[in-house]
């Protein structure tokens, strides 16, 4: 079998790449009937040469390859028929901007497996670069306050070479005694801890965090239960939450109320209770004076994330009083970061975990008959048409949703 990692063709560019060339040596090592191939890049975080010094064929063309490789989507025009495809291809949600890619995987006899439904047999996600949005989010999160109050000025993650540095720029400023919540439990809050604990910024329980004035800066998570309460007054129950999500409400004011950052992390499911609210952010004991939105969910859980942000314009400014975008420097505006494609700020880092994480979960799967059904799980294309775990999206495809 032929692999090929594909160069990315989205724009904006997308320096990431599924393997590094380490990993993709790591790769060949352990499966070493493997045929490897690189398409030509000038834009991928790790150079045409670096993969040659590995011993790999970098090439214009790379249509000889049984599966290609990539992260973004690939445009219509540069799908090559009956071959395997990994991407992320923004469908499974029925995506209205990318239904064409669907059909033109489904006419060009394309078996597509994007990375987002490579799941374990619970149905847990196994690769993703939520970790990295994570981390990058957090930076971002502390650069808006800085430039915010004009405190301190640090510079774009994109022009830091990997988190070890975003941390060390991190510990430079001296940080007012402020306090930090910080919203979920996966992948994409943990890596945002990392920062806060690799910057030494303390943890506190709950309640210390709700009832207790620090004299230097504090953070706490919460989970769904912290933030959440059963609209009849009965405690709270989790299982009973993801079911019947509609019979409960947010109380994230408590934390809004003595909070100076919230940082979101949280997965936020269709028909869950909106977390941060308008009345919320309007309130005048609301405190929260920046949003870093890691999540990312437009018209969501988090009302003041009007829209996503850019790597190039991260921030914009809320004005809580009319639920509008305003500048940031606005002495009333509370700062948002919503940039939604954060780990495109540390490409190589979140190359070299993704690639680490494919080569455990994924690549095993193409040499032992998948024995544990991780490849049929992903399929979403196959021989023309959807695969029946994927029947769902026919109607979306057919334009019809």
């Amino acid at each position: 079998m032929k692999f090929g990692i594909i160069k990315e063709r989205k724009n904006p560019p997308d320096r990431r790449v599924v393997f590094s060339p380490t990993e993709l040596l790591d790769f060949k090592n352990q499966f070493p009937d493997a045929e490897i191939k690189v398409e030509a890049s000038d834009i991928r975080v790790f150079s045409d040469l670096e993969y040659t010094e590995k011993g790999f064929e970098v090439s214009e063309d790379i249509s000889d390859c049984d599966v290609l490789l990539g992260v973004k989507e690939v445009p219509v025009d540069a799908l090559i028929p009956n071959k395997k495809y990994f991407f992320f291809s923004h469908t499974i949600k029925k995506q209205a901007y990318n239904r064409k890619l669907l059909k033109a995987c489904i006419d060009k006899n394309i078996e597509l497996y994007d990375h987002e439904t490579i799941v374990n047999e619970n149905n847990t996600r196994l690769i993703g670069f939520g970790r990295y949005a994570g981390i990058v989010g957090a930076y971002n999160g502390f650069r808006a306050f800085g430039l915010k109050y004009e405190i301190f000025n640090l510079p774009k993650a994109e022009n830091l070479p990997n988190q070890e540095a975003l941390i060390t720029q991190l510990k430079k400023p001296f940080l007012p005694p402020i306090k930090i919540v910080l919203s979920g439990k996966g992948k994409v809050a943990m890596g945002a801890k990392e920062m806060l604990d690799g910057m030494k910024v303390k943890e506190v329980s709950v309640e210390d965090y709700l009832s207790t004035t620090y004299t230097y800066p504090v953070y706490t998570m919460i989970d769904v239960k912290d933030y959440n309460i059963h609209k009849d007054g009965s405690a709270f129950d989790k299982k009973d939450f993801y079911a019947n999500p509609q019979n409960y409400n947010s109380n994230f004011e408590r934390f809004a109320e003595v909070s100076d950052i919230f940082m979101a992390g949280h997965f936020y499911g269709n028909g869950a209770p909106v977390i941060l609210s308008k009345e919320m952010l309007a309130s005048p004991k609301c405190k929260i004076k920046v949003v870093a939105d890691i999540s990312c969910d437009i018209d969501g859980p988090i009302a003041c994330t009007l829209r996503a942000s850019t790597i190039a314009e991260p921030n914009y400014g809320y004005l809580p009083s009319e639920h509008k975008e305003a500048d940031m420097f606005h002495p009333s505006a509370i700062v948002v970061m919503a940039v939604d494609n954060l780990p495109c700020e540390l490409p190589k880092d979140a190359s070299e975990g993704f690639g680490e994480m494919f080569l455990e979960h994924v690549i095993p799967a193409f040499f032992n008959n998948d024995a544990t059904g991780v490849l049929a799980r992903a399929k979403i294309t196959e021989n023309g048409k959807l695969t029946p775990r994927f029947a769902y999206l026919q109607d979306y495809l057919d334009g019809k949703e």
